[in-house]
């Protein structure tokens, strides 16, 4: 059995980790464009910011490869599929064919509609090809003046770790709160007070108009008419299936890849993962979700029997060093009943949605030790209304 995946991610390699499991005989090959092998994705905030060197962020070695009896195709582009022959096309015109074939491409940032965007010094972060010029770019000078367009996880994190290094960073963000998907505006509020601390600046609530500069940037014009100079920019508006191979072979592409529980595509013994895919309507976009799809597709590629049902939409995360554990309905406009515990001045925010006697929804900043018994109340739908009492004072030891 010939195995091809596309994609030397978390789905992909794990992928190929399952496959391997199973059939200790097919040749299982996987091809990417990275120029390493298989790298933490999320430790790229470390890289940047100098705690970690380009060999300790990368997880499979060499020698995993070869034990493992796994072809890696390193610098190598998939431009076309030819699904009738069972056949991928790489760059320069090569052809390798396959028995069972996984897409694992992942995702791209998102780089909106802004006028200047391919000036010189403006950078998105999604490889570590990005961080290392990120980096080398913001070492030029003794300090930059930074600007994050985008007040998510990732902005917020990559805006740090150059702040660390000395640099002066402003965020501008669209939404008139930071971390809209994993915040409320109450917390949200805390979150910006202890960052401003920090020494941050916000522009919340506008869009950037226009990067400005000659060739070279050197500020941006918000919508509102404010200007801001600035030395470098990252582009961080969140993140997109890497689906044109995918369009390009015909197959089905909404918000990703549509995939079924088996992660398979509408096309016989194509499959897909990661960030690339559309399982029951949902784009995940996070890591959890796409190991756990490289396990199913893996499984299934080497004829075993398993079946997705969803991962729950959860973030454990560092914002500039701070604990944040984000999980499931966080309720942002207060359609549910729920619990709140806060302290401004610790900069700690809890928070449990409640709907008909089970926890849904999470946030917890500042204080995350309750994780785990929380995360698995949600999972498990626990009836709490036996501990609603001890709930209200933030006495957890009912939850199993």
């Amino acid at each position: 059995m010939k195995y091809v995946i596309i994609g030397d991610g978390v789905a992909g390699t794990t992928a190929a980790t399952l496959i391997r499991k199973i059939d200790n005989d097919g040749i299982i090959t996987i091809i990417t464009e990275e120029k390493c092998p298989f790298y933490s994705r999320v430790r790229l905030i470390d890289f940047l910011s100098g705690d970690l060197d380009e060999k300790t962020i990368i997880l499979k070695k060499d020698t995993w490869y070869d034990k493992n009896k796994i072809n890696l195709i390193l610098n190598t582009a998939v431009t076309d599929i030819d699904v009738a022959k069972k056949e991928i096309i790489t760059s320069p015109d090569k052809k390798l064919n396959y028995d069972k074939l996984l897409m694992a491409t992942g995702g791209i940032p998102f780089i909106p509609a802004i006028a200047g965007a391919d000036k010189e010094g403006v950078f998105t972060l999604r490889t570590l090809k990005d961080a290392i010029a990120i980096r080398e770019y913001a070492r030029m000078d003794n300090q930059r003046l930074i600007i994050i367009i985008g007040g998510g996880v990732l902005g917020l994190e990559a805006g740090n770790a150059l702040r660390k290094s000395g640099n002066s960073v402003a965020v501008v963000e669209f939404f008139p709160r930071l971390l809209p998907r994993q915040m409320d505006p109450e917390g949200a509020d805390i979150l910006r007070t202890q960052m401003e601390k920090m020494g941050f600046t916000f522009y919340l609530g506008t869009k950037t108009k226009e990067i400005i500069g000659a060739d070279k940037v050197e500020g941006v014009l918000l919508e509102d008419g404010r200007r801001i100079d600035c030395d470098m920019i990252i582009i961080s508006a969140g993140v997109r299936p890497n689906a044109a191979l995918a369009r390009k072979a015909g197959l089905k592409v909404e918000k990703g890849l549509i995939v079924n529980d088996r992660m398979e595509t509408e096309v016989p013994d194509i499959y897909a993962a990661g960030d690339l895919i559309q399982h029951r309507g949902v784009f995940y976009g996070i890591w959890p979700a796409a190991e756990k799809q490289g396990e199913i597709a893996g499984i299934n590629m080497a004829e075993g029997n398993a079946v997705y049902e969803g991962t729950t939409i959860s973030n454990f995360l560092k914002i500039a060093g701070v604990g944040l554990v984000a999980a499931g309905n966080i309720d942002a406009e207060g359609n549910h009943e729920s619990i709140v515990i806060k302290d401004p001045g610790k900069f700690i925010y809890k928070k449990l949605v409640i709907k008909e006697k089970t926890i849904i929804g999470t946030i917890l900043y500042g204080d995350i030790k309750d994780m785990r018994r929380i995360l698995k109340a949600i999972e498990n739908r626990t009836d709490i209304s036996a501990i609603r009492n001890e709930l209200e004072n933030w006495k957890l030891e009912g939850l199993t």
